[in-house]
């Protein structure tokens, strides 16, 4: 987590959803490349965490709780950064409830928060981060490559709310182009406290996705996810938008 070059020195970063897994990887790959990152999170404590974690190591973030579901929470999230650091040029959009289950069994409460914080939160962000994004910013949205795969089952609302959120980031590359801003997707695979209970609780179906895997290993939150999200930020992407990126070591294949 070491700040070890300039490559995003002194850019303002809200990442959301910040206080564990790919979200907390995402935003300690910006500090290291130099960014100011805002951490958003429900739990207060854990944004707090990875705050102390990049300012160990050199960095700077300012730590914020609050639910993407709500939209005061952004406009204060937002308000928040603005009274900090005085713009926002990066936008990473990881926050998301989970609508997992079959069809018959996911219920309408369970389906709407993933939509409000998924979609909606990504849409809301996107909307209330447009003035100052103009003329540069950037924003990275996060998908999931199980929408792209033959059987769905299972994770059919959670992939529905998942490409609501590639939906939205094409409209956006398309529509605020013209202004400087850019707009892409990842989908990420990596370890996180959920993949290592899933590891340790079915040992047999984790190998077997391992074996599905060209790479043959589960991806590093903040050294492959955030490597790429920080690539995709930088002045080497800056003639990158309206992708789907998949940074999963080859399970997954966009069409």
């Amino acid at each position: 987590m070491t700040v070890a070059n300039a490559e995003l020195d002194g850019k303002v970063a809200i990442v959301t959803g910040a206080g564990q897994g790919v979200g907390r990887g995402i935003a300690a790959a910006l500090a290291a490349a130099g960014s100011r990152v805002v951490l958003v999170g429900r739990t207060l404590a854990k944004v707090e965490a990875v705050q102390r974690e990049i300012a160990d190591h050199g960095g700077e973030a300012l730590a914020i709780g609050a639910d993407v579901a709500v939209n005061e929470d952004i406009d204060r999230c937002v308000a928040a950064t603005l009274e900090a650091y005085g713009t926002v040029d990066i936008l990473v959009n990881n926050a998301i409830t989970q609508p997992l289950g079959p069809l018959l069994e996911v219920s309408d409460a369970g389906f709407e928060a993933g939509y409000l914080s998924g979609p909606m939160a990504t849409f809301r962000f996107m909307r209330a981060c447009h003035p100052y994004l103009v003329g540069g910013g950037s924003i990275v949205n996060v998908g999931s490559g199980v929408a792209l795969r033959p059987s769905t089952a299972g994770f059919g609302c959670y992939a529905a709310v998942k490409e609501a959120i590639r939906s939205l980031t094409r409209a956006a590359a398309c529509e605020w182009g013209p202004a400087g801003i850019r707009a892409n997707v990842i989908m990420p695979l990596s370890m996180s406290p959920a993949m290592e209970g899933f590891f340790a609780a079915m040992p047999e179906m984790a190998a077997e996705m391992l074996g599905q895997i060209p790479l043959g290993r589960m991806g590093d939150s903040q050294q492959d996810i955030g490597g790429a999200v920080v690539f995709l930020c930088s002045d080497a992407a800056a003639y990158i938008t309206g992708i789907t990126l998949p940074v999963d070591g080859g399970q997954d294949y966009v069409r």
